[in-house]
């Protein structure tokens, strides 16, 4: 297997927003997957699943962080996978920047401050870009006005370029235009940008008509106002949020931001931004803060002094409450005792502790315990601004107030369920009142079935919807000191057992196999749980043909020993354990694979009639020994965009090896149509895989783009060979003054055929390369009584003091000694491509050949490209035009 060899490293330009398609042009036997993959670039790349795994990689609207390198793997089994890279590079450019800055010096001799102004333009691009200066429609160059001086900063490696105006002059006050140029490559336009600079320029100020902080109600619409006070030109204002971007329902209108109904989750910093491009952009910033209150928890702590957790008479007991509350500073807590309002006093102590110690908490102090003090005691939490519901949180204290306990339930450890089921692992949870219970993976780090790493729970239950395999593990429930009392966390572990049936392979796979072969079937097991209760069912169709255990092996065969007609069909392996099954599916069938075509033959057929043209159609067959002999091949033909098939069959004598190269001889195809092509193979089995191609009409062309050069071969009988070169890995150093610096298209990446006339090539040695053989028809058996005409045309270039001959021939077959040339070209015809065209008259099935003569020196390289083959007289010389070529190959 190898995929088509290219040169060591393709580089493909493309412009941003066309279509990439790379193609990969492979060989091999079994037909080898392709897989195409990226490095560099944006790593969230994804192709479209429909292209990763085609000869053909198609991206649209491709975007500069696609750029980098692909690779295209093509792998059949045999051997190592091939793999070959091309280089994408995306061209761009952006709309240029100006941005200024002005520096003021001291007053001289009071009259005028001494002022310099900087104008500094940038572009995004690839290639890097080129910039240049305009004043008006005058072109700005370094040296050309002594005020005026232009340079590339050191830190931005050339990609920037300052236009210093040093003592601002009246005539220095002008409209200054940036042209930024990637010198049209892939055909991006030159872009450009214009700024005016006069005596007002100024880089902008503002002003903010609103107080900093913003504390408001939620529902309330905010509006931010923001005006500039100053900047020439007139600067742009935008908003922005510390939360990256606006939110969804908010206006802008000019300097004006409008938040309507705001929530708690739009609260943050606001700054409006006003920029001209001068100096530095203008920022000033607000903070809204949206009232809320949230999330009231309590907890008790019975006497510190005491080792034991209960509550007694004659003991302290503190009650704490926490919520959570925006602004902190607004919060204000009270205290209810049996509904009735509480105050500080020497036994009942009530404090609001520290916010920066414990944030949005109070605390209420019970000195010395009285049977009288047992009642319910509400925490009320309310803003001082108002317009916020309060929350309020109850605590009953009385003499049934007992500390936590934890236990898991009988029968609720280990729990075993099946993979894809609902959960409940369960802590029973006692005392009064009952704590909130927080679960967590008991086994290292490892996050919950939500992602967190902590779940609360107010009933003890922790509910797993559609349980996978990841589960399985050990989690721990733990008392919180949240709505409970404030001592040492108890805790359960509950061991959770995800049961789920057997991961098998292959999951299907088709084996294909002649009659009176044997047949080996192979399922292993790759995961289960249990892993060692399996059982297996091999099965053909609804047939059981045998069963069994595993013993200490993870995979069973099958074999059929000498394969049948009823042996053909699809084979199951079922491996079963309690929570379900896992199945190898087998497809056995005795059908041929498909046919791959070979090569385009490179010309039709010629028969000189106007109408009609025939077609060499050549083909392998994929691993023909694999199945029984292929007796005869079913073709089918129909003319493209038409419905109608027409059938034949074509005959196979003998046995068909691998690699071995078929042949058919389509004729009487209508000029110029395209026809849809379907080639099956049949055996004793019948009808195997069709393959489909379409063939269309075309002149003999070879621009030597792939490497089997359109079946040109060097002759055996001359001196040295033509080389197939492009300019991008042509090594010139040696003899610079000659041959070409692209193909005839003006591609760097373009492919052409060339004599290499240096060392040890002596002056007169011949180099000659032969076309296939063209055939001619004769319109009656008894010969060619007016000769057709075809006319012969190739680009040559012919540049170097040292270029000897190029001569082109005609060939024709049965004819031992050719005639003089039909063409023939000696001499420096200068550095660049021209056009040949010469009639030719064969009688017979013919070839053509160019020929290279090396001259009296080493800058005597010939070369050649884009040769053609047409029916009829040469006609006039057409203009040259350019068309694109590229290598892995790709088109944009």
């Amino acid at each position: 297997m190898q995929i088509e060899e290219r040169h060591t490293e393709r580089v493909y330009t493309i412009r941003e927003g066309e279509t990439l398609e790379l193609t990969c042009l492979v060989t091999g036997h079994p037909r080898p997957q392709i897989r195409w993959t990226k490095t560099a670039g944006s790593v969230s790349d994804r192709f479209q699943d429909s292209s990763v795994f085609n000869e053909t990689l198609h991206i649209s609207k491709i975007q500069r962080h696609q750029g980098g390198r692909y690779y295209c793997k093509a792998e059949n089994g045999l051997g190592s996978p091939a793999i070959k890279s091309i280089r994408v590079d995306v061209y761009y450019l952006d709309d240029p920047l100006v941005t200024v800055h002005q520096s003021v010096g001291e007053a001289k001799e009071q009259f005028y401050y001494e002022r310099t102004v900087f104008l500094r333009c940038v572009a995004n691009s690839n290639p890097p870009v080129r910039y240049s200066w305009h004043r008006g429609r005058d072109v700005l160059s370094q040296g050309s006005d002594k005020g005026v001086e232009i340079y590339e900063p050191f830190f931005t490696q050339g990609e920037t370029k300052i236009l210093k105006l040093k003592n601002l002059r009246p005539q220095d006050y002008a409209n200054y235009s940036c042209i930024a140029s990637v010198r049209n490559v892939c055909g991006i336009s030159d872009r450009n940008i214009v700024f005016k600079l006069t005596n007002k320029t100024a880089s902008p100020s503002i002003k903010l008509l609103v107080e900093d902080p913003i504390v408001v109600n939620p529902g309330q619409t905010v509006s931010l106002v923001c005006i500039t006070t100053g900047g020439e030109p007139n600067p742009t204002l935008s908003w922005v949020s510390s939360s990256d971007s606006l939110p969804e329902k908010s206006v802008v209108k000019g300097g004006t931001l409008t938040l309507p109904a705001i929530t708690s989750d739009e609260a943050g910093v606001y700054s409006c931004v006003a920029s001209n491009n001068v100096g530095n952009p203008a920022k000033k910033s607000t903070t809204i803060v949206v009232r809320a209150l949230k999330k009231g928890r309590f907890w008790i702590t019975p006497d510190p002094y005491h080792n034991d957790d209960n509550i007694q008479i004659g003991r302290e007991v503190k009650i704490s409450c926490q919520v959570e509350a925006t602004p902190p500073e607004e919060l204000t807590f009270g205290w209810l005792k049996n509904g009735r309002a509480m105050r500080s006093s020497e036994r009942m102590v009530i404090t609001q502790t520290d916010p920066d110690i414990s944030p949005g908490t109070t605390n209420l102090d019970i000195i010395d315990l009285k049977f009288t003090d047992f009642g319910t005691y509400t925490c009320v939490a309310a803003l001082k601004g108002g317009g916020i519901p309060e929350i309020s949180i109850d605590v009953n204290i009385s003499s049934t107030t007992v500390p936590p306990n934890l236990t898991v339930p009988r029968g609720k450890s280990p729990l075993v369920v099946r993979e894809g089921d609902t959960v409940e692992l369960e802590c029973l949870v006692s005392g009064k009142p009952k704590p909130i219970i927080l679960w967590s993976r008991a086994d290292k780090e490892a996050p919950m079935p939500d992602g967190s790493l902590q779940a609360e729970s107010y009933d003890g239950v922790l509910r797993i919807v559609n349980v996978s395999r990841e589960m399985t593990g050990s989690y721990r429930c733990q008392t919180s000191q949240f709505n409970g009392f404030n001592v040492k966390p108890r805790e359960a572990v509950v061991e959770l057992i995800v049961q789920y049936p057997p991961s098998v392979e292959p999951v299907l796979l088709e084996m294909r196999q002649g009659l009176g072969r044997p047949v080996a079937m192979n399922c292993r097991v790759l995961r289960a749980h249990p892993s060692r209760v399996l059982r297996y069912e091999w099965r053909l169709g609804n047939r059981l043909l045998h069963a069994g255990h595993f013993d200490q092996s993870d995979e069973t065969e099958y074999t059929v020993k000498s394969l049948n007609r009823e042996g053909w069909g699809e084979y199951t392996c079922d491996v079963n354990n309690e929570a379900g099954a896992g199945r190898c599916t087998f497809l056995v069938t005795g059908k041929a694979y498909p046919p791959e075509f070979y090569y385009d033959t490179y010309s039709p057929l010629w028969q000189n009639r106007p109408t009609v043209y025939g077609f060499k159609l050549q083909w392998t067959q994929m691993n023909p020994n694999t199945v029984d002999r292929i007796v005869a091949y079913r073709l089918g033909i129909r003319q493209t965009g038409l419905q109608r098939w027409w059938e034949q069959e074509i005959p196979v004598d003998g046995t068909i090896t691998k690699g071995e190269l078929n042949t058919h001889n389509l004729t009487e195809l209508i000029k110029p149509a395209a026809y849809e092509v379907r080639l099956t193979p049949i055996t004793r089995f019948g009808e195997g895989d069709s393959t489909i191609r379409i063939i269309t009409y075309r002149e003999f062309h070879c621009s030597f783009e792939e490497e089997p050069i359109c079946m040109f071969t060097q002759d055996k009988n001359d001196d040295f060979d033509w080389t197939r070169h492009s300019a991008a890995t042509r090594d010139t150093k040696y003899t610079p003054n000659t041959g070409p610096s692209d193909d005839r298209s003006g591609s760097k990446q373009g492919f052409y055929m060339y004599i290499e006339t240096s060392r040890p090539r002596k002056e007169g040695e011949v180099a000659r390369l032969v076309s296939p053989f063209f055939n001619v028809v004769p319109k009656n058996p008894y010969g060619i009584a007016n000769p057709p005409a075809y006319c012969f045309s190739f680009f040559f270039h012919m540049y170097g003091k040292h270029i000897g001959t190029l001569n082109a021939f005609l060939r024709q077959k049965g004819q031992t000694a050719a005639e003089g040339p039909a063409w023939s070209l000696s001499g420096n015809q200068g550095d660049r491509w021209k056009q040949a065209k010469v009639s030719i008259h064969p009688t017979t099935s013919f070839q053509v050949v160019l020929e290279g003569i090396r001259g009296p020196g080493i800058e005597g390289d010939i070369a050649i490209d884009d040769v053609t083959l047409e029916e009829g007289e040469c006609r006039d010389l057409p203009p040259i035009r350019g068309n694109s070529k590229i290598g892995i190959s790709g088109s944009g």
